[in-house]
């Protein structure tokens, strides 16, 4: 660990609190002047850090900045040995995962990003991943015996951890357009794609990238044209170190979900926030698009529903477009 990592975890453990250089020296075993450099790098790194004569440094309680150190201060106990890359900017996420996937990478290990310059979301398309209003996760996760049907409850738990963890930190319902959107107050705030890698002779999951998307604030220039009806923030300002709480939170909920023995007790917490259920849809394959009504969500997180001509189905996979201005089921 650097001087500036060890910096920031001393000022990260103890946000508001002066250390005079003389002290950090002492417990970093350096020299004051390399104290001096460190605090400028955190400086030049976006850093708010407080020098007051007699009194030393101090990060601000403000910042609201990602890194290694804020997150790990944040989770709990079951998560606290997480192996957590935090960079300014990638490519993507799930590609840098991928890698590390297919190179021996052990289950639990997360690369966290500012930003994205080649986000991805379902079915290839470009997932909007600017610069320092969002976070952008990607999450290796090597369960055993899970067959390809299985595998979306990958999903359907971090979609239930991320809303739990938006309600965590700010006052704010959090609700799921299935399968894996995370809307608040109407609009996209969060999107999960989760990728595969099956082994071919057992047809069994080897690993999984889970990838969360997620927007904190609104971008400065405000979003592209084509998301601008539809995407959303979870903070119209800044707030108070909320990106590791709310990367915490999240990390924290799905650890506890995917780990339980029993793991449909996220099932209930799925239903209660779908946006779905109850109201009537448009559920796109391909080019065709049919009419339904949604009825429930069964045990598997699988969308329940009824077309205009009688038929049901159980959506395991696919894409739906809620019909809003539709009142709800009677």
């Amino acid at each position: 660990m650097t001087i500036k990592e060890k910096l920031l975890e001393l000022f990260e453990s103890n946000k508001g609190r002066y250390f005079s250089g003389e002290e950090i020296a002492q417990k970093l075993c350096v020299s004051r002047a390399a104290v001096w450099k460190a605090v400028n790098s955190l400086r030049n790194a976006g850093y708010e850090i407080d020098a007051v004569t007699n009194k030393g440094y101090c990060l601000s309680a403000k910042t609201d900045i990602l890194s290694s150190q804020g997150i790990q201060k944040y989770l709990n106990s079951q998560c606290r040995n997480m192996e957590l890359t935090v960079l300014p900017t990638v490519c993507s996420t799930n590609a840098m995962m991928r890698e590390k996937a297919e190179s021996g990478a052990p289950q639990g290990c997360a690369v966290i990003s500012n930003e994205q310059t080649q986000g991805r979301g379902r079915y290839g398309r470009n997932f909007f991943s600017p610069q320092g209003t969002g976070i952008y996760m990607s999450l290796l996760l090597r369960p055993s015996n899970y067959s390809a049907s299985q595998a979306v409850r990958i999903t359907t738990m971090a979609a239930v951890a991320m809303c739990e963890a938006i309600e965590e930190v700010s006052d704010e319902q959090a609700q799921i357009k299935w399968v894996n959107d995370i809307f608040v107050k109407g609009k996209k705030v969060c999107g999960i794609l989760t990728e595969a890698s099956f082994g071919l002779e057992s047809g069994t999951l080897e690993y999984a990238v889970l990838g969360v998307g997620i927007n904190v604030y609104y971008p400065k220039e405000g979003f592209p044209e084509e998301l601008r009806q539809t995407a959303g923030a979870v903070f119209e300002c800044t707030q108070d170190d909320v990106k590791n709480k709310l990367t915490a939170a999240f990390l924290n909920g799905f650890m506890e979900f995917y780990q339980a023995q029993d793991q449909s007790g996220y099932v209930r917490k799925y239903r209660e926030r779908s946006l779905a259920v109850g109201k009537h849809i448009s559920v796109i394959f391909a080019d065709q698009a049919r009419n339904a009504v949604v009825y429930g969500v069964d045990e598997e997180c699988r969308l329940l529903v009824r077309y205009d001509d009688g038929q049901t189905e159980r959506l395991s996979y696919g894409e739906i477009e809620i019909k809003f201005e539709e009142d709800k089921l009677s």
